[in-house]
């Protein structure tokens, strides 16, 4: 009975916003706390790449942040890990057919990408050291600010790349048919350029917000 009640009390609790605005900047999943890097420098070769990672990674996590903290009280510890990486590959499991279903081409660009997003450690994270403690009501915006923040960063990402490596973002050309294509932005090597000047930038920003 007490399990019941908490269950719908935590539906009723009002969960404060700290835990979305925190995976926003203080503690971005990528910039702050480098985690997923496999598709952060994989994906980001293009605009839409990334954006789509970003979104099929942000909804994995917030549907597996519900249910493991729907049944937290129910889970045994034992088994719990075992557990968290069965809801979490049900939810990829799905993104992956949908994501096929809406563009194909799209799906193959992905590639294998979207199956490791049952291994990313970001989620596999927020679900052992955040949903299985809190309510649902926080376990919710704290996925939300979590993936918004993950989709952000590996936007940045993508969009310099695409830009300097094709001249364009989301496949819309912005240079004229005179640039220099920097081949080697849409080239792992790229990837791995660009993440160091974005964190170098955001580390920058990070500490003149401190010291303000």
């Amino acid at each position: 009975m007490s399990e019941k009640k908490g269950f719908w009390a935590s539906l009723a609790e009002q969960p404060s916003t700290d835990e979305f605005i925190k995976g926003l900047w203080k503690d971005n999943p990528v910039f702050v706390q480098v985690l997923g890097m496999c598709p952060v420098l994989a994906v980001t070769n293009t605009a839409e790449n990334a954006l789509a990672m970003g979104l099929a990674t942000a909804f994995v996590l917030l549907m597996s942040n519900v249910l493991v903290s729907s049944l937290r009280n129910f889970i045994p510890k034992q088994v719990r890990i075992a557990s968290y990486i069965l809801i979490i590959a049900t939810f990829v499991t799905m993104t992956d057919y949908a994501i096929a279903a809406i563009s194909v081409e799209l799906h193959k660009s992905l590639g294998a990408f979207i199956s490791l997003i049952v291994v990313n450690c970001l989620i596999l994270s927020r679900a052992e050291a955040f949903a299985s403690k809190n309510t649902i009501g926080k376990s919710i915006l704290d996925a939300l600010g979590m993936g918004i923040g993950f989709t952000f960063a590996l936007l940045c990402l993508g969009a310099v790349r695409e830009l300097l490596g094709n001249g364009s973002i989301f496949n819309v050309a912005l240079f004229p048919d005179t640039f220099q294509e920097w081949i080697v932005m849409i080239l792992p090597a790229g990837g791995f350029f660009t993440l160091a000047i974005w964190l170098l930038l955001f580390n920058y920003m990070k500490e003149r917000r401190s010291a303000a």
